[in-house]
């Protein structure tokens, strides 16, 4: 199991980002607009540095929903590859088969 003060810190990230994002993708689409004057850009710029980085959705890491793992995650169930096969193994997992030949 993961550390409980990582899991933590990624959920706070995740909330972070989910109130900054309107506001981010505001000031991104001000930046990447080639119309505007050069200064107005740059005001943009400034203040989407001022925001805080964990607002940012490229900090969130994929972690399991039950034991916290970093790596060796699939998207789809939100799981570890360890989690998944062993509740796969179960039957837990709707429409999840072990296969065997």
């Amino acid at each position: 199991m993961a550390k409980l003060s990582s899991i933590n810190k990624n959920n706070r990230r995740r909330k972070m980002a989910a109130s900054h994002a309107a506001k981010r993708a505001a000031l991104k689409a001000v930046v990447m607009n080639r119309d505007l004057p050069f200064e107005e850009r740059f005001e943009a710029q400034t203040k989407l540095s001022a925001l805080p980085r964990n607002g940012a959705k490229i900090r969130i890491r994929n972690r399991c929903e039950l034991t916290g793992r970093a790596r060796g995650n699939y998207r789809k169930f939100k799981l570890s590859r360890i989690k998944l096969r062993e509740l796969g193994s179960f039957g837990k997992i709707p429409g999840l088969t072990k296969s065997s030949w």
